[in-house]
């Protein structure tokens, strides 16, 4: 049996903690998916081809690659994504109470609409406190923000970019 999963999230940007619940996934299953989609209660730092570019290339950079594949999905539910590449299992990592409290419902929902169950991985204690918002905003104030997040993401994040 060809086991799929799907590791979703909004990647931006990808960050140590995002980069090992998808190494530790990409054991566990035969085929990944990273999935980028568009989260409408948060407002976006980098695009979201920016974002599958810079996921890709940290991939590469871990020698990852393989049976990772990185998209995204912006039209219609995370189960219907699920369903079109034949995925059973969604991949959260989760840092705290605080998202497991936020993923519980959700997971409850998309099994209920497709039969999709949710894995929760834990962090690595290394990672644990590590978000995209935190590294967007020590990003923001010129802060060096290389121990959060694969070395390609610091390089882009502190090179200067036009607007």
């Amino acid at each position: 049996m060809h086991r799929i999963a799907v590791v979703p999230g909004s990647f931006d940007p990808v960050t140590l903690g995002h980069l090992d619940v998808i190494e530790r996934a990409a054991r566990m299953f035969d085929e990944l998916h990273v999935l980028v989609v568009h989260n409408p209660a948060k407002s976006a730092l980098l695009p979201v081809a920016q974002r599958v570019s810079l996921i890709e290339k940290a991939i590469a950079e871990a020698h990852l690659e393989g049976k990772i594949r990185v998209t995204s999905w912006s039209v219609g539910l995370l189960v219907d994504y699920c369903t079109e590449v034949g995925a059973s299992v969604l991949v959260k990592g989760v840092r705290s109470q605080v998202d497991v409290t936020y993923e519980t419902p959700m997971a409850i929902v998309n099994r209920n609409l497709a039969g999709v169950e949710t894995v929760f991985l834990l962090p690595d204690p290394a990672n644990a406190y590590v978000s995209s918002s935190l590294v967007r905003q020590v990003a923001a104030l010129g802060g060096d923000v290389s121990p959060y997040v694969p070395a390609v993401v610091a390089h882009f994040l502190q090179s200067p970019r036009t607007a």
